[in-house]
């Protein structure tokens, strides 16, 4: 993807349609901006040395956590502190744009049957 051409988000959004797959659309600053669509549950899992921020395009999010339970809903974000064990999940089809660094493994700490090793970019 050359630096200068401008991205339409949901114009990305209709190149696929599989769920827990992210699509790399991005990088800043080592930072890798991720579009992902998603429905049902994802499985428990942490990542020890990387923040993730998820942002809620469409649809409503659910990230359980330890403690509580935070719903995300369209126009809002989300970021999951490093270290922190988290399951995101959604009743309806919902579109995320995250932002994580490069180094940030899909599943973080658990090698499960829906993990991707690398993102697709799109």
């Amino acid at each position: 993807m050359p630096d200068s051409d401008v991205v339409n988000i949901q114009e990305k959004f209709g190149l696929f349609s599989d769920h827990w797959s992210p699509k790399r659309i991005g990088v800043l600053n080592g930072q890798q901006i991720i579009l992902a669509k998603v429905q049902g549950e994802f499985v428990f899992h942490k990542h020890d040395d990387e923040d993730e921020l998820f942002w809620v395009m469409k649809g409503q999010l659910k990230m359980e956590l330890p403690n509580r339970t935070v719903v995300i809903n369209p126009g809002e974000f989300f970021v999951v502190p490093k270290g922190v064990e988290h399951r995101p999940s959604a009743t309806e089809e919902t579109h995320l744009l995250l932002f994580e660094p490069l180094s940030t493994k899909h599943t973080g700490d658990v090698m499960a049957e829906i993990t991707v090793e690398t993102y697709e970019e799109i």
